[in-house]
C-alpha cells in the first residue's frame, strides 16, 4: 500500500514538474506568434538551458533573424548545434543552412551536406529538399540527378514547394528510367532514428 501511495505522489511530481516547462514553450510560442520576440525569448530561454530541443532551435532561429536579440550567428549556430545534437532534425537542417550560406563560418558544403542527411535521414521535408538541391548541385558530394530527384520526391510528397519545383525541373534532365530509379528508390527509403 505505501509503496502504491508512494509510486502515485512520484508520478504525480514529476508530471506537475513537467507542465510548467510545456507551459512555458506554450508561452513563448504565443508571444512570437504575436511578435513579441523579446517575451518569446524570455520564455524560451531557460528550457533551453535546461535542454529543450524546440527551444535551443527557436533560440538559434532568433539569433539568425535577430528577432529579439541583436542577430548574432555564432549564437545561432550554438543553439542550432545544441539541438542538432541530441538529434532534433528541425535544428539539424538549421545548422546545414549555417554551414551552407556561410552564416558566421566559412561555407562548407560537406558540413552542410552531412546535417541535411540527418535532417533527411529522419523525414525532415526540409533537410529532404535540401539534400537534393545539394546532389543537383554536386555540392558537397558527387552531382546525382537521380539522388536528387529522389530527396526532391520524398519532400515534394510531405507539400515542400520547392520540391514540387524541383521534381519538374529534373524531369527534364533525367531519362524515364532514371526518373523511375529514383521513383523506386524513394518508395524503399524508410526513415532512421536519430
Amino acid at each position: 500500500m505505501k509503496n502504491t501511495i508512494f509510486s502515485t505522489f512520484v508520478v504525480g511530481m514529476v508530471l506537475l514538474l513537467a507542465m510548467p516547462t510545456w507551459a512555458d514553450f506554450d508561452a513563448g510560442e504565443n508571444a512570437y506568434l504575436r511578435e513579441d520576440f523579446e517575451t518569446a525569448f524570455r520564455e524560451w530561454e531557460p528550457l533551453a538551458y535546461q535542454g529543450n530541443v524546440e527551444a535551443q532551435n527557436m533560440l538559434g532561429f532568433m539569433y539568425r533573424w535577430g528577432q529579439g536579440v541583436k542577430p548574432d550567428f555564432a549564437k545561432a549556430q550554438e543553439w542550432y548545434r545544441r539541438a542538432a545534437d541530441q538529434g532534433y532534425p528541425t535544428a539539424q537542417n538549421n545548422l546545414g543552412l549555417v554551414f551552407r550560406y556561410g552564416l558566421g563560418v566559412p561555407k562548407d558544403f560537406e558540413q552542410a551536406f552531412q546535417w541535411f542527411l540527418r535532417a533527411a535521414d529522419q523525414g525532415n521535408a526540409a533537410g529532404q529538399n535540401h539534400l537534393g538541391l545539394m546532389y543537383f548541385k554536386g555540392e558537397g558530394v558527387k552531382q546525382d540527378y537521380v539522388e536528387s530527384y529522389k530527396w526532391a520526391l520524398l519532400a515534394a510528397d510531405q507539400g515542400m514547394e520547392p520540391a514540387i519545383q524541383a521534381l519538374s525541373m529534373l524531369e527534364e534532365v533525367l531519362t524515364p528510367a532514371q526518373i523511375e530509379e529514383a521513383k523506386r528508390l524513394a518508395r524503399e527509403w524508410k526513415p532512421k532514428g536519430a
